[in-house]
This record gives C-alpha cells, structure tokens and sequence, in this order.
C-alpha cells in the first residue's frame, strides 16, 4: 500500500514508539498514586511480581497482588447490631486456659499456638526445612497510658522480678543477679496517676511468664518430638540451629526467657543472644519512619474517615457511661479516639483474675495509702460498677475497630505492606535462603544457618501480618497469638503434591476463619516448580486468606507466596522506603 517494505516500517514505528511510551506513562503514573496517595497497590505491583526474580530456585511469575475484602462476620458486619448485642461469640476474656477441647477457641488472655494435640503432621512427601514464626509477648499489666485518672486498687508484682545487668562475654566478669523492685516513696510528694502499685505498666506478670514457658515447651514438644525437626537439648550445637529476635521494648525480652527456657529447659541455663535491631529503625515492632503508611492509617481511624466517625458517634451513649464509672474526662482524646484505652485495661484484669472497677469517691480517701475508697455510704449491692455486659460491649467494639483499621478499608494492605515492608522482606528473604541454599555459619548474618527463626513481637506487628496476608475473619491479636511460617521440600520422585490437612470450616467460636487439622488430603492446583511448599498456620490453624492468590495457605508454592511478597514490597525491601514517601 505504501510503496515497499521500509516504507511501512518508517510510518509503523513512530506509532508504535508512541503507544510504547503512552504505556510507560500510564505504569509511572499508577506507581505515583500507588505510593504516594494508596489508594490501590494493584497494577503496579502485579507488574512488579511478574517480573522480579527470586533466586535460582523460585523462578518468577505473575500474581494478583490486590486488596480483598474480608469475609462478612458477627465482627464487622453491622456495627448497630454489634453494640446492641450481647456476649463475646464464645471467646474467652478471664482464664488463660482454654478446656483441651475447645482449643482454637479465641482466648484474648492466652491465644492458641501449635501444640502436639492438635498438630497434623503433612504427608510423607514434604521434608520440612525451615520454621519461621511470629507472635505477640504474653500477657501483661495494662499500658499506664491506659489507666484510670484513679484506679480503685493496686497491682503489685512482688512474686517476681525483672532482671537487668551487663557482663562480660569473655567470663572474666561476673554480674551479681540484679532485678528491679518497684516502691513508693513516703517522702516523694508526686504520686503517679493511675495504678498503684510494685509493677511496671507495663510487665510481663507472672501468669504471663507462665504462658511463655508452657508456649515454648509445646512448640519443643511439636518440631523436636513429633517431627524431630529441631536438635535434642543434650546436642551442643542446638544454639546455631535456631534463633531468637524481640523488639526494644523489654516486655518481649521478659518472655524470651521464660520461653526459651520452656523449649530447652536445662540446656538453656547458659546465655543465650536475643537479635534486636536498633530502635529507630526495628523492622519487627515497627519503629522505622513510614510517613505515608502512618498518614494511611491515621485516615483510616480518623473523625474524617466516615465509617469510624459513624461508630464513634453510635458508641456516644456507652462513653458516657464509661467515662463516668471510670472518672475518665469526656475531653480525654486519648480514651476517645478508639476503645484501644478501655479494651487494654479492662481485659487486663480479667485475665488476670481481678474484679471490674467501681466508682470511687471524688474526694479521694485522704488515708495516705495510695488507696482511693468506694462510698461508704453506699450499701456495697448497690455500689456503680463496671458490668460484664459493659465490659462485653467494649471487646465486641475493640474486635470491630481492629477489623476495620487491618482489613476492612480497601487502603489496609497498601498501609500494612508500607509499615511493615521491611520485616516481610526480611522474612521472604530467609526462605529465599533456604530454598537457593544459601544458608551459613555467619554470626553477623541476619539468620545464618538457623533452622528456626523466633520472633515475639507485638499486637501491632502481628496486626500488620494478618492485614498483609489479608486474613479472611479479623480479629484484634490476643496475648501470645501466633503465625508459623513452615518451609517444606518435595521429596524428588513423589506423586503430585498435597498436604494432610483438611479445608473442613473453624467452629463460630473458633479463632478467625481458619481451618482445622484433620487427616484427609486436599489437592492444590498449581504445583510448585522448583518443589518447594510454604504452609502457614494461625493460632495451630491453617491460614485462610480472602486473597485468591493465597487463599488457604495449605501447601502454596514458594513461587507464589514469593511473588505476592516481592510484589508488594520488593525483593529485599526494594519498594518500601518509595512506598513510605521516601524519593
């Protein structure tokens, strides 16, 4: 038509040159939103997944890197019927100990883990290689940021101590074994607000030290016992095979060694290094600077955000009457920015077996004992109390507020990936180890030749985990609750791949739209190319994502869950100081 070959070409190319840069625009300006303003992660970052790389052995591939939403439940479905409601679906608010079985039930006090009962060990086609987990510190007493302007009695802590001393790692020196011990002082006229009393606020209790020692004896009991993962205790190299991270705040450290001692029990009694990174910048709390994931969250629990100023206005009424048994201004932003202030306090006791507040004496008790007293003129049945009931509707609330901030606005994974982007990465890169062999003896290295990595972390670090796997049912992350990471290998000449448990629905009351263990066998689709299965676990039960690209964690590709990562965050974190508004 045009003459000759070359001709055509000559017309062809400028067009197609502009379509190609018209392209390029369209990614750049995706990717500008995407990290600047987030209002989705999607194009971008599913571009990203399919052309990043992951190593020799976890070849790339496309997957779908959006938010979903999740499941419609009892917790976050209608907020009106939430608050006019009753109980706690079953959950559990005063014991840390859950009846053998209903375990998998949630238990704010003392959330399910991985324990020899319930674990179903895959079929004999996985080899399992590597461990990763992470989860929240024990319980605690309360924030003091949360108290009551006048708590109605003490909280003391003298059955324990907190011990804190340097030594010399040479043994040249030896630390005397010192510990703090909490007084008041007669003679100091500034008495603190709030609690009273021989404890930090907050600490590890003893109940909570407990917790952490029966956590790490079951998790001993199921990768050294049942599966014989994890060296015996009397193996004198046990120490180079695992390792153990907490964050700066020294609750974490204070179970640390309550668990550590439950997993290796004597062998433990020598020192044992705990990784931690530097507070400014600690992947695992989070305390690296994040302005624009911060600036997401903050929209996403702020007065301007509809859905959060519509159930902070429906929640009016029962404020009013908090406010007035706890003696809590109505101006006090702190207490009325969420139900964050009066969940942690109110739980707190509970767990820990102490009655609900009543109302106190405005005048104070004036006795000097730190004391305050309840009317004396009021017959002690009639007295104005905290109620169950009350504080039923205030956990209901706490588990709505936490659905809403980590999965129910569409901006909560971008906003998690952006927070939480560099602990993510640092876990996808220890399984990218694993699988491309990379693993050594190096001290300084971030995980060396750990077979298993242990993380205790915080509410908010968790929080972020489920809000990035996009956790089907959330729920606010009771003390203690887990997620397990097991990296598994394909036996070489094995039939196609499946795992040995079971899609078979939770209970109601179960912890958060998992699934249980059973011993039937489920196929998946997509096989793995390089032989490599990632299975992860919540509360001992099977992850179940609202994302298809996850959906129930149970035997997923490494290819996949690699992808999803980098896809979000970049391999190695490449993407998260752009994502936090850093050029």
């Amino acid at each position: 038509m045009f003459g000759s070959p070359w001709a055509t070409f000559l017309i062809a190319a400028p067009v197609l040159l502009f379509f190609g840069l018209l392209v390029l625009l369209v990614l750049q300006t995706e990717h500008t939103m995407s990290t600047t303003l987030f209002p989705k992660v999607q194009s971008l970052l599913a571009t990203i997944a399919a052309i990043s790389g992951f190593g020799s052995a976890a070849s790339a591939q496309s997957v779908d890197v959006s938010w979903y939403p999740p499941a419609q439940s009892q917790i976050n479905r209608n907020f009106t019927q939430l608050l006019h409601s009753e109980g706690t679906w079953g959950f559990i608010y005063d014991s840390s100990e859950t009846p053998d079985g209903e375990y998998g039930t949630y238990n704010w006090c003392n959330m399910p883990h991985v324990r020899k009962t319930e674990y179903v060990k895959p079929s004999h086609e996985y080899e399992l290689q590597y461990v990763e987990l992470i989860h929240r510190h024990h319980k605690r007493t309360p924030y003091s940021s949360n108290a009551f302007p006048v708590e109605p009695y003490r909280w003391d802590c003298d059955e324990q101590g907190l011990f804190y001393y340097g030594e010399s790692l040479d043994g040249t020196q030896h630390s005397a074994r010192t510990y703090w011990k909490v007084y008041i002082s007669p003679v100091n006229p500034f008495v603190p607000s709030g609690w009273i009393g021989t404890c930090q606020f907050p600490q590890i209790t003893t109940e909570g030290l407990d917790d952490s020692y029966v956590h790490g004896a079951d998790l001993f009991q199921v990768y050294h016992d049942l599966l014989g993962f994890l060296p015996g205790r009397d193996d004198e190299d046990w120490p180079t095979k695992v390792k153990y991270r907490v964050t700066n705040n020294q609750i974490t450290s204070q179970v640390a060694g309550l668990l550590i001692r439950g997993m290796w029990g004597d062998a433990a009694a020598d020192r044992i290094g705990l990784a931690i990174q530097a507070s400014a910048v600690d992947s695992l709390e989070p305390r690296y600077s994040c302005p624009a994931g911060s600036s997401l969250f903050n929209r996403i629990r702020s007065r301007d955000n509809p859905r959060w100023a519509a159930h902070l206005r429906a929640a009016g009424d029962l404020y009013t009457v908090l406010d007035d048994l706890a003696g809590v201004p109505a101006d006090n932003e702190g207490f009325h920015a969420s139900f964050d202030p009066y969940y942690d306090n109110l739980s707190a006791r509970q767990c820990h077996g102490k009655p609900l507040p009543c109302k106190l004496l405005v005048e104070g008790d004036g006795d000097g004992d730190g004391d305050q007293d309840q009317d004396q003129d009021e017959d002690p049945g009639q007295q104005q109390c905290i109620t169950q009931d009350l504080a039923d509707t205030v956990y209901r609330i706490g588990n709505w507020e936490y659905s809403h901030i980590y999965r129910d606005s569409p901006e909560t994974l971008a906003a998690s990936a952006a927070t939480y982007g560099v602990w993510l990465a640092e876990l996808a890169a220890h399984l990218r180890d694993v699988v491309d062999g990379r693993r050594h003896d190096d001290d300084d290295d971030d995980n060396g030749n750990a077979i298993y990595y242990h993380n205790i972390a915080h509410d908010g670090s968790v929080s972020r985990l489920l809000s990035f796997l996009q956790l089907d049912t959330m729920v606010w992350p009771g003390m203690g609750a887990e997620v397990v990471f097991e990296l598994y290998r394909k036996r070489t000449g094995d039939a196609a791949p499946s795992s040995s448990v079971s899609s078979s629905p939770a209970p109601t009351s179960g912890c958060c739209g998992g699934s249980r263990p059973s011993a039937r066998t489920t196929r998946r689709e997509n096989e793995s190319e390089s032989g490599w299965y990632v299975r992860v676990l919540f509360g001992g039960q099977l992850f179940k994502s609202s994302s298809p690209t996850l959906g129930l964690l149970d035997m997923i590709p490494i290819e996949t869950l690699l992808a999803y990562f980098d896809g979000l965050v970049g391999e190695n974190a490449s993407l998260v100081k752009e994502n936090c508004g850093f050029r």
